[in-house]
């Protein structure tokens, strides 16, 4: 079967009425909740139920982050209000980002004709479940906490979280990030009872990591007294004596989360927990615009303080816990189950059958989503191509020059400064939002000075760095796959590559009928890699010529920016699909159930049969590394870009 060239329709609307509805909602929660904390610093809150005197840190959610970090806060409330913005802005903006094919996505497999729907009208459209190593897929079902034998001070009661007053907490507070000189906080015990004593005691353990407490008698009166047992190292390392040694370090649980990205999540969670993110460990990210449910590990912090968050917070489901001696490492996923309702379809029966029954059984192109090049007009692999090259000047030039396209107003004015002064304190000043690669690039030219740009890119994190030249290599790729496809189809030929174990070897001619195209792979470009024995080999040599690259010394003199090389599968044949078509009226009501859905005891409304709208809602199961947009993709036959779908929906937008 040969490859098909793409057609462009219609995927989703960026946004929906309910969006903008409930983007509304949310800045309205935010002024609220400013005004009666009285915050007028610009940090960011939480949202939380109402009753917020039961959680965590309601009561102090201004004092709880050191002051080194309220400039992140205000970066992240910036941020959201920007993302808020009105839908005609983001298409304009648009108008000048990628395409598919700006980054060698062109190709089809299957035969098909294409029809359009629409992906992620609603973000509980998409929900992911993580496939865990061994195989099990996460699923939310069970909100109960594990008892343990033994009792100690972690395991908090309900009364914990109630029993100290708003001015307690604040002055623990304060005692536990040693933000004054004071040495200890003293609580007297109004209704003095033993069990009243306890309580107490454990409400501040439980509460405040890293304070011990004491009974005292003052003046006929009883007073619980907190202290540091070690200063910043209790802190650091909170109580390693109250935890059970039957107990597994690590408290293992299910996320269930809606609209958030894993990174976000678990910031939020650390500053309602007061811990740091980094105790936190996971297998994979997932995607924001979703719903998703994964497993999550955190050091020595108990199911009872993890449960409790389930009142504190939205968006957020946490349960199946259980203790384990280990923490999760990236990667250790066997993959992702997607549940995906495509709405609003305009294929006929047979066309969805042909589409479906192709990807089960062929499969799509395994190319690199659109969400791995950036959405501006600079692409990140620009970025990446210019490190490669050892450019240094083109890699500042890329990240902070004027674009085209609408951008956020501030970074508009801080790259107009940049290209007028090139000074990096003045466009610093442009930048109300610090936390973002321009403002990490520009106190990194200021700290280091114009002559050491190396370093001062160097400040920009390690993983963002990278990020760039993986771009790249994800670019050559698509484009590579995608002449594969069409020089050689859907077989496997001799000089192709092949894994035998995690060694990568050529098909040859006498081989070539005990493989198939699932059972080929292409490199991407690095060192220690081989090439195809044929014309595409020849290709990857030509297209790193021309970017002025050796493809035969891809070590950089700075070692970071050496790009191994790897082998990835041309065709992905999804796992577990299925589908079905259902009709409906009301573009408002969920097509399926959700974890959360079924442990709350909801049921679907009755669908009509025959409803004004169609959808088709498909499961289906990918390993790691591989994009549900793509499978998407092959079944509808569309660019998915966000530039594309933008305008096909400028009416809708207006």
């Amino acid at each position: 079967m040969e490859a098909v060239e793409m057609n462009s329709v219609s995927l989703k609307r960026p946004r929906s009425e309910d969006d903008v509805a409930n983007a509304d909602e949310i800045k309205r929660q935010k002024i609220s909740e400013k005004s009666k904390t009285g915050n007028d610093s610009g940090q960011s809150v939480e949202t939380v139920t109402e009753q917020p005197d039961k959680c965590l840190l309601e009561d102090t959610k201004n004092e709880i982050i050191p002051n080194e970090e309220s400039e992140e806060q205000e970066d992240e409330e910036l941020e959201d209000s920007d993302e808020d913005g009105d839908p005609e802005s983001f298409a304009d903006m648009m108008k000048h980002g990628l395409t598919e094919s700006d980054v060698g996505i062109t190709k089809f497999v299957s035969s098909h004709k294409g029809f359009s729907g629409i992906l992620k009208e609603r973000y509980s459209d998409f929900v992911v479940h993580e496939i865990g190593k061994d195989g099990r897929v996460s699923h939310l079902d069970d909100f109960s906490v594990p008892v343990d034998d033994e009792v100690n001070f972690e395991d908090p009661s309900e009364e914990t979280f109630t029993v100290l007053s708003d001015e307690d907490k604040k002055r623990l507070e304060e005692l536990q990030l040693l933000k004054n000189k004071e040495t200890s906080v003293a609580i007297e015990v109004i209704e003095d009872t033993k069990e009243k004593r306890t309580v107490i005691h454990q409400a501040v353990k439980s509460l405040f990591p890293g304070l011990e407490t004491k009974t005292e008698d003052r003046d006929g009166k009883k007073y619980i007294i907190a202290y540091h047992a070690a200063g910043k190292k209790a802190l650091a390392n909170p109580r390693k004596h109250s935890w059970p040694k039957s107990r597994g370090s690590y408290c293992h649980f299910v996320l269930y989360k809606e609209n958030k990205d894993t990174m976000d999540a678990i910031n939020v969670l650390s500053k309602f927990l007061r811990v740091k993110p980094n105790i936190f460990s996971y297998m994979g990210t997932k995607d924001k615009r979703a719903i998703t449910v994964q497993e999550i590990a955190v050091l020595r912090i108990t199911a009872q303080r993890l449960a409790h968050l389930n009142k504190c917070l939205m968006n957020f489901k946490l349960g199946n816990f259980s203790y384990k001696n280990h923490p999760l490492k990236l990667g250790e996923l066997q993959g992702n189950h997607f549940t995906v309702v495509l709405r609003n379809i305009t294929g006929t029966d047979d066309q969805i059958e042909q589409a479906m029954h192709s990807l089960r059984e062929i499969g799509f192109i395994n190319y690199y989503g659109m969400q791995r090049f950036g959405t501006t007009a600079v692409p990140t692999y620009q970025i990446g191509r210019a490190i490669l090259q050892n450019n240094w000047n083109e890699v500042i030039d890329l990240i902070l020059k004027p674009r085209p396209g609408a951008e956020k107003g501030y970074l508009v004015k801080c790259r107009e400064e940049w290209a007028k002064t090139k000074d990096p304190a003045a466009a610093l000043k442009k930048l109300p939002v610090k936390r973002c690669v321009e403002g990490q690039l520009l106190r990194g030219l200021l700290k280091y000075g114009m002559k050491n740009v190396i370093s001062a890119f160097g400040i920009i994190p390690r993983n963002n760095r990278l990020m760039y030249i993986h771009s790249y290599q994800s670019y050559v790729w698509n484009n590579m796959v995608s002449k594969r496809i069409e020089e050689y189809g859907l077989r496997a030929v001799p000089g192709d590559l092949t894994l035998k174990g995690a060694t990568a070897v050529h098909i040859e001619e006498g081989d070539v009928d005990n493989y198939t195209i699932h059972d080929v792979v292409m490199p991407l470009p690095g060192f220690d890699v081989i090439y195809p024995k044929h014309k595409i080999g020849e290709a990857y040599k030509e297209m790193l010529v021309a970017d002025n690259l050796d493809i035969n010394n891809m070590r950089h003199k700075i070692r970071d920016y050496s790009l191994s090389g790897a082998y990835r599968k041309i065709i992905i044949r999804p796992q577990n699909v299925n589908w079905e078509v259902v009709a409906y009226d009301d573009p408002r009501i969920p097509l399926f159930t959700t974890d959360l859905d079924k442990l709350e005891g909801k049921t679907l409304p009755v669908l009509p049969t025959d409803g004004k709208f169609r959808a088709l809602k498909m499961e289906f199961s990918l390993p790691p590394s591989t994009y549900a947009t793509m499978a998407i993709r092959e079944v509808l036959k569309m660019d998915t870009s966000i530039k594309n779908q933008t305008q096909l929906n400028t009416t809708w937008l207006r």
